[in-house]
């Protein structure tokens, strides 16, 4: 580790070029961690007793309301609720207060495919020195998998998103379209559906890498591996052009639609039935409810498609809540966040804003899993939310620097969708991009 100065200069330069939460100091972290919390559960305990304040930024609706009950049941403490935008918003205000030493908060909210470079560049704490490793039974094995970096848990899971399909059945019923259970059959009904009303398309793809790497990990992609300070990428790999090959049937004839997913006319859409169906997370449901009242009694809920008519899935989505090592309060901040994504209190909070849980316990329960709610018809559309959560396909890694890459997506495989013209070509441009990044962050890229 010669170089190691050097390499943080060059990190903290690249940062302030990319106006992201860039990378990490993977180049200088030891491979198990840099240590736990020092501490072991009982002083969990303990500091609830003692009190203080701890400061929490997140964006789930729930967040304010599971404070409140927190503070309700441990009246010594105070949590400041903070929202700090959502994704990269967050992450750049986190990643600068971590820079600088100082304002960085005690409990942050990371979606999964950037925690990782936060743990390698040393600003999360490593919970495993709480005990909290111990809880790894009561989540889903892929969200707990998501957490568990380097040697290192670096936060509890809180969420998940495994993919399923959401399709309107009005308008697969009013076009004779039988549910897809492979992508031959979806490419297929997306066909035939644009063929009979071009003003109907199968659904909508701008071009999101949040979109693109779930479905490339579900066709068996397996394009980032990170070993230290190494770093391989490979967007030309079996099952990333399985995935482009399949998406090119759609893509290049137009079959899909242009709108931007979360976009204005994208709601329209989804209300007035020109897009038939959602490739997407299982925290969709709520979402969809409470944002097109005019699509009630027509949607439901299948399996995701795959190329073998297996139940194989990946995860769309979902984040964790992590300690930050800056936090004067580390076991409090810890304690909070036991509590927040492990007791029944706060879960319960949690799904009643309509989230999805990475808790087996929850997954579980009868109550849960019988729900019927009237907008998808009286479908018990949980037990097909909680089916896909079994079959999540494993082995899948982010890169150190994933913000940084999803950032640069949409002027590089962003290009094949603008035009039209073959994924393949835009995934290799993205590759040359993330090589030559990572090269100049200090990884030793494709070596």
């Amino acid at each position: 580790m010669h170089d190691k100065n050097s390499r943080r200069t060059r990190l903290v330069a690249g940062l302030a070029l990319a106006g992201v939460a860039a990378l990490s100091l993977a180049a200088c972290s030891p491979a198990g961690g840099t240590g736990g919390g020092g501490g072991t559960a009982s002083d969990l305990d303990a500091a609830l007793e003692k009190g203080g304040e701890i400061t929490y930024w997140t964006w789930t609706p729930s967040g304010e309301d599971q404070a409140k009950a927190f503070m309700k049941e441990y009246p010594n403490v105070t949590v400041k609720v903070v929202n700090a935008g959502t994704a990269t918003d967050e992450y750049t205000k986190l990643q600068n207060a971590i820079s600088a030493g100082s304002g960085a908060p005690d409990v942050a909210q990371i979606e999964y495919y950037a925690l990782q470079q936060f743990a390698l560049s040393d600003g999360l704490l490593d919970l495993s020195g709480y005990g909290l490793a111990d809880l790894e039974d009561e989540y889903t094995a892929s969200t707990w998998s998501a957490v568990n970096l380097n040697g290192g848990l670096y936060g509890l899971p809180q969420d998940s998103g495994p993919m399923v399909m959401l399709y309107n059945e009005d308008i697969f019923d009013q076009y004779g379209l039988q549910v897809p259970t492979t992508w031959d059959e979806y490419v297929a009904a997306g066909e035939a559906l644009h063929a009979a009303d071009p003003s109907k398309y199968i659904t909508n793809d701008a071009g999101d890498p949040g979109f693109a790497q779930p479905l490339i990990w579900q066709a068996g992609g397996r394009p980032y591996k990170t070993d230290g300070t190494k770093v391989t990428i490979d967007l030309q790999d079996a099952g990333t052009k399985k995935w482009a090959d399949t998406w090119n049937r759609l893509l290049e004839p137009g079959l899909l639609s242009p709108i931007a997913t979360w976009t204005d006319d994208w709601w329209k859409g989804l209300g007035n039935g020109s897009i038939a169906t959602l490739i997407t997370g299982a925290w969709m449901p709520g979402i969809l409810e409470g944002s097109v009242p005019e699509g009630a009694g027509q949607w439901r809920v299948a399996p995701l498609p795959s190329y073998d008519g297996s139940a194989t899935t990946a995860e769309n989505g979902g984040s964790a809540q992590s300690v930050v090592k800056q936090s004067k309060n580390p076991a409090l901040a810890a304690a909070f966040l036991r509590w927040l994504n492990s007791s029944d209190e706060s879960i319960d909070v949690f799904l009643g804003s309509g989230g999805f849980p990475s808790t087996v316990a929850q997954l579980n329960d009868d109550e849960f899993l019988n729900a019927t709610p009237e907008y998808f018809g009286g479908q018990e559309i949980n037990k097909v939310l909680v089916d896909a959560s079994q079959n999540v396909a494993e082995g899948w890694e982010y890169l150190p620097f994933q913000v940084y890459a999803n950032s640069v997506f949409p002027d590089t495989v962003g290009q094949a969708y603008n035009d039209r013209s073959d994924l393949n070509a835009g995934l290799e441009a993205w590759q040359k991009n993330l090589v030559g990044y990572g090269s100049n962050q200090g990884f030793d890229v494709n070596k």
